[in-house]
């Protein structure tokens, strides 16, 4: 790993690393929070932060103001990027919902994406053994959550992967993005034309196949202009329900998609997390 920066903040460490990815093919960039003392006392609970379509791992590092509560919680975050990037990676640069950016998370099996653009195993396989070798985690207690397409990622990482993740909760998901308008042309782009390989990177749809989680967390500001065309909160609540998962699904009145919803919410995320990863 490369350290690209360093600096202390609310008496722990925020960092910034870049290595290079099998999973991706190519270099990749995360950062990381250390909180104070108790990284240096012993292993401390891990809380993946997945960020939304067109962000690095820097927007949530200078708008999501999670640091303090991190540091009051005794919690490392994690933030990765959102998609694989470089010269000689597949992109469409003129496209904010394609490509860099906006990987959905998933493992693309058509080409010329299938490369690189597999980030459900670098989110799930390799970054977390390449934390857990170099820092002091507790990988026993994780958590994870996102904004926008990184809350989708985690909803369906939480799925497909039970007893890895204590908690999950997210920020305005995208709850169905196998019909939302602009996550289905990247769908077809990434995974083809058959609909029916969509389905494990549907959280709706994995929980009508039978996929659970044992509660989730969701805030979605009710002024988002994304609600309707590609969020859908309601087809969430629909399949919990007929599941019988737990869901805690608030409607902020008056808040946007922006980072400004985000950041309000965030030390309250924090906090439902912590109380389930010290349990």
């Amino acid at each position: 790993m490369e350290l690209l920066s360093a600096s202390k903040a609310f008496g722990g460490s925020q960092r910034v690393y870049r290595h290079e990815s099998e999973a991706c093919a190519c270099p990749m960039t995360f950062a990381i929070y250390l909180p104070p003392h108790q990284a240096e006392e012993g292993p401390v609970p891990v809380l993946w932060y997945l960020s939304g379509l067109t962000c690095t791992h820097q927007n949530v590092m200078d708008k999501g103001e999670y640091r303090a509560a991190a540091a009051a919680n005794g919690i490392a975050i994690i933030c990765p990027d959102t998609s694989p990037r470089g010269a000689d990676v597949p992109d469409e640069p003129d496209n904010w919902q394609f490509g860099a950016g906006a990987s959905f998370y998933l493992d693309a099996t058509q080409e010329p994406y299938a490369r690189n653009y597999r980030m459900e195993s670098y989110i799930r396989d390799e970054l977390p053994q390449l934390v857990a070798r170099n820092f002091p985690l507790d990988m026993s207690r994780q958590g994870i959550f996102g904004h926008s397409m990184g809350g989708h990622g985690a909803i369906t990482l939480a799925l497909k992967n039970p007893g890895r993740y204590r908690s999950v909760s997210a920020f305005a998901p995208i709850t169905q993005p196998s019909t939302a308008g602009w996550s289905r042309p990247a769908f077809e782009k990434y995974l083809g034309p058959d609909e029916a390989a969509w389905r494990i990177y549907d959280s709706t749809l994995l929980i009508a196949d039978g996929h659970r989680v044992s509660e989730l967390l969701v805030d979605q500001g009710s002024a988002d202009g994304f609600i309707e065309e590609g969020l859908r909160p309601q087809l969430l609540e629909v399949a919990c329900a007929a599941a019988g998962i737990p869901l805690q699904l608030t409607l902020r009145d008056g808040y946007d998609h922006s980072y400004n919803f985000v950041s309000t919410f965030m030390a309250q995320h924090i906090a439902w997390h912590a109380e389930r990863l010290f349990a």
